[in-house]
């Protein structure tokens, strides 16, 4: 791989991390949306510039189905969601943004110590791609604990799976069925999280996760 290849397919796994970050800073739904739309785009660019440096024709289905399902089909059907149901657009943190943001920073931490040492055969390239990949998939689950919101669950959910996608796609040999089926599960959890809104709504006529804590506390006492 020449220096200008690497350098590109660096700074774009770089780029995704950062907007995982960028949802962990963000408390409106319709940014926060915007935010996870814009890195399934970036995974799309990545995964179409390792097709064409590895020679890889697969990964530009990869690309296609990052960008159609998971950079335009759910967000659009969350921003539907979100008009439907008349839902407030600001999400008030459980955590403030500093702890938050402190949180990611030590979840990369991490990554990289985990996956550095373990992968020291490998290329460079691969070796940073997957401690990036590892470092979203972990900041998903920390924003949904952060942000108790039921649209904000899918949006975690959605940067979870990025960050799987992403390590797929620096891994050789990755089959492309695999990829394909978690692109169509986010689809199928998506609708699946869109009913449980309306239920959701429909009952406590909020989508604070909370609530549900509170009805359960209130059914055990």
């Amino acid at each position: 791989m020449t220096d200008l290849a690497f350098d590109v397919a660096h700074l774009l796994g770089a780029l995704v991390l950062t907007l995982s970050f960028a949802l962990l800073y963000q408390r409106r739904l319709t940014t926060a949306i915007n935010v996870v739309a814009m890195q399934a785009a970036t995974l799309a660019a990545a995964a179409a510039w390792q097709a064409v440096t590895r020679d890889s024709p697969h990964l530009f289905a990869t690309a296609a189905i990052a960008l159609i399902f998971k950079a335009a089909a759910v967000p659009l059907l969350l921003h539907w969601l979100i008009r439907r149901l008349n839902i407030s657009g600001t999400v008030e943190p459980v955590f403030g943004v500093t702890l938050t943001m402190g949180l990611g920073v030590g979840i990369t931490g991490l990554a990289i110590l985990l996956v550095l040492p373990i992968t020291a055969g490998e290329t460079l390239l691969l070796r940073e791609d997957l401690a990036f990949a590892l470092a979203v998939t972990l900041i998903g689950p920390l924003l949904m604990i952060a942000r108790r919101n039921a649209v904000i669950q899918v949006v975690g959910f959605m940067s979870m799976e990025n960050g799987l996608i992403l390590a797929a796609v620096g891994v050789k040999g990755m089959p492309l069925v695999v990829e394909a089926s978690v692109a169509f599960s986010v689809m199928i959890a998506t609708f699946i999280f869109g009913v449980f809104f309306f239920h959701i709504r429909e009952r406590f006529d909020s989508l604070d996760v909370s609530r549900l804590e509170e009805m359960q506390g209130e059914r055990h006492g």
